[in-house]
């Protein structure tokens, strides 16, 4: 019984997904954790793959959390914010050890949300909470659903306030959507949800 104990009894990664907007989201969540957040964060945030991306030192100015490009093989940390790099899809794998891949495009897209939630439902099961914030398109719809079916949470930014609605509007739709919240609430309920399961 050590991949499932009794479902979940506490939250053990965050992943998050956005698309156009998503700087902008990604720092107000982010930038609201704190710095002694007991789980990892995995990120998913369409990039341009023509220009080396300093999105990393951008988030990490705006928050306590460590903030860096994610490495093939590396363990996920708590407290670390491990983002895709430009054109590699981010998986994460048994004991959080993470994987870059650069496999077909998922819906156009490389990193894609819906293979980062896929991973994350496979490794973690109802240890799980996936996010989708700002972006046009649907990716991560069919992720949420695949962290909701393994029992994990699912958190949308509510379409009507968001930058760009496709994405969250995407994630709504599909009914695996258990919080549907404004930007400025979202950093609250992620710390909620990782402290109440911990006591």
């Amino acid at each position: 019984m050590t991949a499932d104990r009794s479902a979940a009894d506490h939250y053990e990664v965050v992943a998050l997904a956005s698309s156009a907007g998503g700087i902008k989201a990604l720092t107000a969540v982010l930038g609201s954790l704190g710095p002694d957040l007991a789980v990892p964060v995995l990120v998913v945030q369409h990039l341009d793959p023509r220009h080396r991306t300093i999105i990393a030192e951008v988030i990490a100015r705006r928050t306590a959390l460590r903030v860096k490009l994610a490495e093939a093989e590396e363990r996920a940390r708590p407290g670390t914010v491990y983002i895709a790099p430009p054109d590699r899809h981010l998986l994460v794998g048994p004991g959080g050890t993470l994987t870059l891949s650069g496999s077909e495009l998922v819906h156009f897209l490389r990193p894609s949300a819906d293979l980062l939630f896929e991973s994350v439902a496979g490794a973690y099961g109802a240890q799980a909470i996936g996010c989708v914030l700002t972006g046009t398109g649907s990716d991560g719809a069919m992720g949420v659903d695949a962290v909701k079916s393994r029992g994990g949470t699912v958190i949308a930014e509510d379409p009507r306030t968001a930058e760009f609605k496709g994405m969250p509007e995407a994630a709504v739709s599909t009914g695996s959507v258990d919080f549907v919240l404004p930007l400025e609430e979202i950093a609250a309920v992620i710390r909620g949800l990782v402290e109440t399961k911990r006591q």
